[in-house]
């Protein structure tokens, strides 16, 4: 086999093993709803309007003590083949914690039935939604200061009107 083949044959079987990862924004309409859950950081809630125009958006906020701790502003848009999650968080009175033009950014990575994994392009931190029933699983994986992860897990239910 001469060299030409062998770099050809290289190619080509690293692309059948690289696919880019697929999805749209309408497939994360399983997280839709809005969501509570009694925290030992806080009260908090989380709603998700439905998919429209390639386009989610989430709302949440900490409460304790009757008092607002953090809140958050969250989009998915559609990136070319994947949806994309920007993320803001703000202290009481709308201060932001992030720069102007530099929101948190979680390309999709992973989809399966009800479950979805958002990750950091440095792989540094996952966020993964799960629903099951009137359950929204919201996992916080991030790695600390040695390179070992850590998890928080926040057992949401939906709210109920």
């Amino acid at each position: 086999m001469n060299f030409r083949h062998l770099l050809f044959l290289l190619c080509f079987s690293g692309a059948s093993y690289a696919q880019q990862f697929k999805a749209s924004v309408s497939d994360l309409a399983f997280i839709s709803g809005t969501w509570q859950v009694k925290h030992e950081w806080g009260d908090m809630e989380e709603y998700w309007g439905t998919p429209i125009g390639n386009s989610m958006v989430s709302s949440f906020r900490c409460v304790k003590d009757g008092k607002p701790v953090f809140y958050e502003f969250v989009i998915i848009e559609q990136e070319g083949d994947t949806p994309v999650m920007k993320l803001r968080h703000f202290n009481p009175g709308s201060i932001g914690w992030e720069e102007k033009n530099a929101p948190l950014s979680y390309p999709l990575v992973s989809l399966e039935s009800n479950k979805a994994v958002f990750e950091a392009k440095d792989q540094s931190v996952r966020l993964i939604y799960a629903v099951v029933s009137d359950k929204l699983d919201v996992i916080l994986e991030e790695k600390n200061k040695k390179g070992e992860w850590e998890k928080i897990v926040f057992n949401f239910l939906r709210k109920r009107e």
